[in-house]
């Protein structure tokens, strides 16, 4: 007599009920590993592109960079920190990069857009209250109204 082996129904039913609870432990962390990165990936992006136009800044008021009076010397827009200005101090009149590459804001899902479209920009003449774009880019910040882990919306970082 030859007899049979293999699993019950209800050792199968078990076995899937298991995978489904781990299952639903593991998706919501993974999640939240998700949105920890992208928080960092924000951090480290908004800080880079803000010691970016600073050194601009600095680079203006230390005559390397050509401006005219009733120009603040912060940059005209995001995309000259990466595509570099003609220093003007320089005899060869070599250029100055202040980034290799403008970063793209990791909160931005619209993959239309450029990576300098993907911010908000601040101008020098516009209050910190009410950020508005203007002339030059004195600030930068992320368009995603979503709040951050701790509650703070992206926009306001």
């Amino acid at each position: 007599m030859q007899l049979m082996r293999g699993f019950s129904y209800i050792e199968i039913i078990i076995t899937v009920a298991i995978l489904a609870l781990l299952a639903s432990v593991a998706v919501p962390y993974v999640e939240l590993i998700t949105t920890r990165q992208k928080e960092t990936d924000l951090r480290r992006n908004l800080r880079e592109i803000r010691e970016a136009i600073d050194a601009f800044k600095t680079a203006s008021d230390e005559g390397r960079i050509i401006k005219q009076v009733e120009d603040s010397g912060y940059p005209k827009s995001l995309e000259v920190l990466a595509e570099g200005i003609e220093d003007a101090k320089d005899l060869k009149k070599k250029k100055i990069y202040f980034l290799r590459r403008l970063p793209r804001d990791p909160m931005s899902n619209d993959s239309r857009l450029t990576n300098a479209q993907t911010w908000g920009t601040r101008s020098y003449d516009s209050p910190p209250d009410r950020p508005t774009a203007g002339v030059d880019v004195f600030d930068v910040y992320s368009l995603s109204p979503q709040k951050g882990l701790n509650d703070i919306p992206y926009n306001q970082w």
